[in-house]
């Protein structure tokens, strides 16, 4: 599991492919699909 901590990060959905920028950090979970979204490097 992985929290949002930080504006900036981006996540993406390993099954359909959406990116998330964050624009405002609030510690929670991003989830779509079902699954967990994916924090970039």
């Amino acid at each position: 599991m992985v929290n949002v901590s930080a504006k900036g990060q981006v996540y993406h959905c390993e099954i359909c492919g959406n990116v998330v920028q964050v624009l405002e950090a609030g510690g929670g979970e991003l989830v779509c699909c079902g699954e967990a979204m994916v924090l970039e490097e």
